[in-house]
């Protein structure tokens, strides 16, 4: 017997993709839980004194501060933390997606690669953005390689390489949430009690090392593109 599948009934019911219907509820996780720690911090008496405990101000200001870290240590320079809102949205919503896949009767919107491309394209487009910022046209040097006469080749390697990029981070999101899904309901339906715990814990942690490489990739390339490489 197949295990139900929430998104699968609520999308055919409001005749949308389920991809969709996931991908709405992410967000709106991700939208309640800001705004609930935004209030939370606005209505403390002194902001710059943290809370004692585990409360939504304090889980949003770690979460914050992790994110502000990772960014600058993946980047290695300064002037890192314009980019943070960017990744750190582009984490929480990658990182919500992946674990929606771990609630009995729910997919993750990642095992789509209508989602995961659609990311993949936006980050594209991101770090063509950031190239062009920093470098200005002089960005488009970094395609003629090293070496003059070589810049015919390198033009081609260069543009099938930025044009893979998105290919692969799509991919790689896909296949390993689609994989890690399957085998968790397969186990799952098979044995009931102890075995899927383990199978969850594993679960929890391609959730989080997937969120992570898809950002770290993402992160490097426009650590690439805003600095020349050809000095």
């Amino acid at each position: 017997m197949n295990p139900v599948n929430f998104i699968d009934g609520i999308a055919g019911g409001l005749h949308l993709p389920p991809v969709v219907v996931g991908t709405w509820i992410a967000m709106g996780i991700l939208i309640v839980f800001g705004l609930l720690a935004r209030n939370a911090l606005m209505a403390s008496a002194d902001p710059t004194v943290p809370e004692s405990g585990i409360t939504l101000r304090s889980v949003g200001e770690v979460m914050a501060e992790w994110l502000d870290g990772f960014v600058a240590g993946v980047l290695e320079g300064h002037g890192t933390r314009h980019y943070v809102p960017f990744f750190g949205t582009l984490f929480m919503f990658i990182l919500t997606a992946n674990f929606l896949g771990l609630i009995p009767g729910m997919e993750p919107p990642t095992a789509d690669t209508d989602l995961t491309f659609a990311i993949a394209i936006i980050c594209f487009v991101y770090y063509l953005y950031q190239g062009f910022k920093h470098q200005g046209l002089r960005y488009l040097r970094s395609f003629l390689g090293p070496l003059w006469w070589l810049a015919w080749f390198f033009v081609v390697i260069e543009v099938a390489d930025n044009l893979f990029r998105p290919f692969s981070l799509g991919i790689r999101l896909f296949a390993n949430m689609f994989a890690d899904h399957k085998v968790l309901g397969l186990f799952t339906g098979l044995t009931k009690l102890v075995i899927p715990l383990a199978f969850y814990a594993l679960g929890s942690i391609v959730c989080i090392v997937q969120a992570l490489v898809f950002v770290i990739l993402a992160v490097s390339y426009v650590r690439m593109a805003s600095h020349s490489h050809y000095e």
